[in-house]
């Protein structure tokens, strides 16, 4: 078995096998030493509670959790050889860092005990095995030699750069320190990932960009300057693409700043690749183009409830993650080398500077940025550690931070330190287990980016509220203590009017700074009082109402109406039998026989109207629908023949037999009659398929087609001798008959023939 202080690459192993007992030398990684063993692939776990789908859940969490055990509980010979070449191992592994639901998904909030304890399982399985693959040297006997051990890794690709974003995504909360050991473990021992990262970044920046196609905004790269094509397709934008496009607009977004947030935190390593790449000015100019119209659709569309208050937590997850994503790299490669006391300060110095001046024409990042990390403080950072820092500069950029500020059209908050907010951004980025954990901590610190996480609902006034319904209460609790005279509807309407800022609320009434709209008000207006909300049946709409079977406007129903199946005393013969209704009928239709155009008047009392005629000038019966056809205008009929009228017909049903003779012999004189031609709807095949023709053969004509001639093969009878043509035609077709389906056999044939290979 193993030697001690042989790395693993170079151990040989000694086992028997086959069935004399035959001993054999092996390297200690062979693909030989593998064991069989199908690893299950994972499904997430199910998004409603249905028993057959928990059931089947648990069973395959349960079998990966097993074998990923006996996995780990191999020797380390064994293990490398599970790992190396077993496939189905890795994609088992694959398909939990593709398909395992994140932080921010919702699903994970509503698990059932036993799906949240066997996927919690297996999730420390899952880790453990990443963890034990990112180690190369176990114990002081158990190792790989390093530069082996990176090309094992690389060649085989047990990692690469996309596989190590959804171990941060997916194991970053309460294992960074030990993520960070693994990947940079990773990276010493292969530093071909590096060049790897470096492919990788524009691959994450065109995500950017393709989420602006897709919304139809223009990117500002090439769509500015190149012309639109006129047979390009037309360009949807967040307000009239499909909801179902923008949702996955969304989510793709808010799994990619999540991904790349939670990398960079990991690893901040890797900050300089993306630094270099200009990715800050990428992600400020998205953020300034994408965010405010993605806002508004999510806040304008008619989504469902729950769908919009998932995507409006998502894209308000997403902006605080690009916030942070931007300070951590202003922070890893510019602020952090300048606080310890770099050669290259003044570099340093500027790059933040000329950072922050590209900023400036991004308003709404700006200010989002400003309100999370104050520039002022950084700029503070500059002066202390650089006191040649130019303050014409510095006071144009924080000039430029008010303009942004008011551009927006709103209030610059209170300054918040950044290291709360530092603080309050690792909390949040691994916060899954309430969302309204959530809410407290990111909309009530933030007003700009963080507070879009907040979920409108609506207060019991009916409008629409930032806060849930327990902080409302908790602030006019807080409120009314200090100031008991006071009405809560009074101090509702503040609290609204100052984004519900109790501080703020409290110290405008004192200072007596309210707005005039707010001075007018009674300030013992009391709360409005909550509309109960309509029943179900006394707002339901349907084709049945007030019907004589509305059981909901009507207590007495007539029971004899209402039976089940056949109805008795009633057979199937004596209902068909039953013509009354064809009778009823009957009287109905005899009276369109009598066409009255013209209706007698009464005299009135002065007896002007002896005579007159009043004609039906409106008939809302009439058919309009041919009026626009001037059908007959221009046929050289007589008179008396315009004025005939469509004779009536009685319908079949209300026939009798002597009708029916009657119109059959009428129908019989028509035929006798000349045909006249008419124009048909449908033309005749038969001509259609005359004019095909004719056009097909002038075409042909006019590109110079020649017909091929005509072929007789078959030439005469038998034994009177054929003509030339019938000869030259038969040779033909036997030295092209094998031009088709016949592979050429002929041709073989006599090539062989011709060689000798087969007796002529």
């Amino acid at each position: 078995m193993a030697c001690s202080r042989v790395p693993l690459d170079e151990l040989q192993v000694t086992e028997v096998c086959g069935p004399q007992g035959r001993e054999r030398t092996l390297p200690a990684l062979h693909p030989e030493r593998k064991e069989e063993r199908g690893f299950v692939m994972y499904t997430p776990p199910p998004d409603d509670d249905s028993p057959a789908e928990v059931e089947e859940f648990l069973e395959h969490a349960q079998f990966i959790s097993e074998d990923l055990e006996w996995l780990l509980s191999l020797p380390h010979d064994k293990f490398w050889c599970q790992v190396v070449f077993d496939e189905s191992l890795q994609r088992c592994l694959d398909s939990y860092l593709s398909l395992a639901p994140r932080g921010i998904d919702s699903s994970c909030l509503s698990l059932s005990p036993a799906v949240s304890e066997a996927q919690r399982r297996l999730h420390r399985s899952v880790f453990m095995v990443f963890l034990r693959m990112a180690t190369h040297k176990e114990s002081q006997e158990n190792f790989i030699t390093p530069s082996v051990f990176g090309e094992i890794i690389y060649d085989n690709f047990l990692f690469d750069i996309p596989k190590i974003l959804d171990l941060c995504v997916l194991f970053g909360r309460g294992n960074s320190q030990l993520l960070h050991k693994m990947i940079e473990n990773i990276f010493i021992q292969q530093p071909s990932y590096y060049g790897d990262l470096n492919e990788t970044v524009p691959s994450i920046i065109q995500v950017f960009n393709t989420i602006l196609d897709r919304c139809g905004l223009q990117s500002g790269d090439s769509a500015d300057y190149e012309p639109l094509k006129l047979n390009t397709h037309t360009r949807f934008t967040t307000m009239t693409m499909r909801e179902e496009d923008l949702a996955d607009q969304v989510l793709y977004l808010c799994d990619t700043c999540t991904t790349v947030n939670c990398f960079l935190d990991i690893f901040p390593e890797a900050c300089n690749t993306f630094y270099q790449h200009g990715f800050l000015s990428r992600l400020s100019s998205f953020y300034e183009l994408a965010v405010p119209e993605m806002v508004s659709a999510v806040r304008k569309r008619n989504f469902s409830k729950w769908v919009q208050e998932d995507l409006w937590r998502r894209l308000c997850h997403s902006r605080r993650r690009m916030i942070e994503i931007t300070h951590t790299l202003l922070q890893h490669n510019c602020l952090q080398p300048i606080l310890e006391g770099s050669e290259n300060t003044a570099a340093h110095v500027e790059d933040v500077l000329q950072t922050f001046t590209t900023f400036l024409q991004e308003k709404r990042f700006l200010a989002d940025y400003d309100e999370v990390y104050p520039v002022a403080e950084d700029i503070s950072l500059l002066q202390q550690a650089f006191p040649h820092l130019d303050d014409t500069r510095t006071s144009y950029l924080l000039h430029g931070v008010e303009s942004a500020w008011e551009n927006i059209g709103k209030k610059r908050p209170h300054t918040l330190s950044a290291n709360h907010n530092a603080e309050s951004s690792s909390n949040a980025c691994w916060d899954t287990q309430s969302a309204q954990h959530k809410t407290e901590e990111l909309g009530v610190e933030l007003q700009g980016a963080g507070s879009m996480i907040d979920i409108p609902t609506r207060d019991n006034n009916g409008a629409v509220c930032s806060v849930s319904a327990g902080e409302l209460e908790s602030l006019l609790s807080h409120i009314r203590d200090l100031l008991p005279d006071l009405g809560e509807g009074f101090l509702m309407s503040c609290l609204e009017t100052y984004g519900y800022d109790g501080e703020m609320v409290i110290n405008n009434i004192l200072e007596d700074r309210l707005t005039p709209e707010l001075r007018n008000l009674d300030r013992n207006m009391p709360r409005p009082v909550k509309e109960a909300t309509p029943t179900v049946l006394s707002t339901r709409s349907n084709v049945f109402d007030d019907d004589e079977f509305d059981v909901f406007s009507r207590d007495n129903v007539d029971m004899r109406r209402v039976w089940r199946g056949r109805r008795q005393g009633e057979s199937m013969r004596d209902l068909l039998n039953d013509k009354q209704h064809i009778n009823e009928q009957r009287d109905r239709y005899r009276s369109y026989q009598t066409v009255v155009d013209e209706i007698p008047i009464a005299t009135d009392q002065s007896g002007n109207q002896g005579n007159a005629y009043l004609m039906d000038d409106y008939d809302d019966e009439y058919d309009d629908t041919y009026d626009i056809n001037q059908v007959g205008a221009n046929d050289l009929d007589e008179d008396d023949e315009l004025l005939n009228r469509r004779p009536f017909t009685t319908p079949q049903v209300l026939r009798t037999g002597r009708q029916e003779e009657e119109e059959n012999e009428e129908e019989e004189e028509e035929e006798k009659e000349p045909a006249v031609k008419r124009d048909q709807f449908v033309q005749d095949p038969a001509m259609l398929r005359e004019r095909a023709e004719a056009r097909r053969a002038a075409m042909q004509n006019r590109r110079g087609f020649r017909a091929p001639p005509q072929s007789n093969v078959a030439g005469g009878p038998k034994g009177r001798g054929q003509t030339q043509e019938t000869v030259q035609d038969r040779r033909r077709k036997e030295a092209n008959k094998g031009r088709g389906a016949n592979h050429n056999r002929r041709m073989m044939a006599d090539r062989k023939r011709n060689k000798g290979m087969i007796p002529s």
